[in-house]
């Protein structure tokens, strides 16, 4: 996907360009510059005395080196110093000129960790929210994959109102915890046993079995095959370009707002029988802005449904209800509670 979050070593990372929070001199630094300079090894640092002092805000590239990469782009973040000097758009000069590096440099990829929160002491809360909106807006004009690198949880947070907010959601809706509690079941196994439940209520009134069911399901006993399939809802692909066409954006909108690759919806587009997974359906139903009646149709025509027995389903309901189409802030939001994230 054109955005994600991940848990790894941002050293370890295999991608075009490495994003370092470097020291204003040239010298290495503490934490991630420390650590990307002893994987690259000492020729990074030569490479960077070619190019000086950087000032806050500033990128500069260089080789990788012996890092899994092909660059590395050094910029320096603002010390937190209370919000009182400018540290938030230094921050997000930081990561557009970054971005803007990558892009002149033709990088299909880049690895960014959460800048300025380390030793320079930026709040996290602030600092994902910055990274989020510079990435989206990027991501609107350019087909890039864009890796945001955590170590562990720790060096990642939520703003204390959409967490507090969300949680109490959770806690309220979600239903998979009192399941295991009281039955001894997890949200997989409760929700197999329900399907399992009604396909054997679907068969004590299958077609073959019940002489009224063509009737009750609106179809003559004498109808052919083709006539049965004519009557067929319209398919996933079907309906979601019917929706973006009703729009009147640009695919390309939509598609970014998904957090899809060009390349995926061209299968889609390409494919009227293209069957999406949970994750994408639900991307384009965020894209789309589609309120919760739309987005359990959309879903319902690929096969799916939201359900509370699901934490994953409950942040969804969460955020269409609160009508929050922001995919890169839900996306922060599945990382943190331990969902899978949308899009690709």
């Amino acid at each position: 996907m054109p955005f994600e979050i991940v848990r790894n070593d941002i050293t370890s990372m295999r991608v075009d360009a490495i994003v370092n929070t470097a020291n204003p001199k040239p010298v290495i630094g503490a934490g991630c510059d420390s650590a990307i300079h002893k994987k690259a090894g000492p020729m990074l640092l030569e490479a960077r005395k070619v190019i000086g002092n950087i000032l806050p805000g500033q990128a500069k590239i260089t080789r990788a080196f012996d890092l899994n990469a092909a660059y590395v782009i050094h910029t320096v973040g603002p010390i937190w110093q209370g919000g009182f000097h400018n540290e938030e758009t230094v921050l997000r000069r930081c990561y557009d000129t970054s971005l803007a590096l990558a892009a002149k440099y033709e990088c299909k990829s880049v690895a960014f960790p959460l800048l300025s929160t380390g030793t320079y002491a930026f709040p996290k809360d602030k600092a994902l929210q910055i990274a989020i909106q510079a990435f989206s807006t990027f991501l609107l004009d350019h087909e890039m994959q864009i890796y945001l690198v955590v170590f562990d949880k720790t060096a990642f947070s939520l703003s204390e109102k959409l967490f507090s907010s969300v949680s109490s959601y959770i806690d309220e809706h979600y239903v998979g915890e009192k399941n295991r509690e009281e039955y001894g079941i997890d949200d997989e196994a409760w929700l197999r046993n329900k399907l399992r439940r009604r396909r054997e209520a679907e068969a004590i009134c299958a077609p073959s079995l019940c002489e009224s069911a063509p009737i009750a399901y609106g179809i003559k006993a004498s109808n052919s095959l083709d006539e049965l399939l004519q009557k067929t809802d319209a398919g996933f692909s079907e309906t979601l370009l019917r929706l973006i066409d009703k729009s009147g954006e640009k695919d390309s909108a939509i598609y970014h707002r998904a957090n899809i690759t060009r390349q995926h919806f061209s299968k889609i587009r390409n494919n009227p029988y293209y069957q999406p997974t949970k994750s994408t359906a639900v991307a384009f139903a965020v894209a789309l802005h589609l309120d919760m009646n739309q987005t359990e149709d959309l879903l319902r025509r690929a096969g799916y449904v939201l359900n509370n027995n699901s934490k994953f389903d409950v942040i969804i309901r969460y955020f269409i209800e609160h009508k929050n189409y922001d995919i890169f802030e839900i996306n922060a939001t599945l990382f943190h509670f331990d969902q899978s994230t949308l899009g690709s």
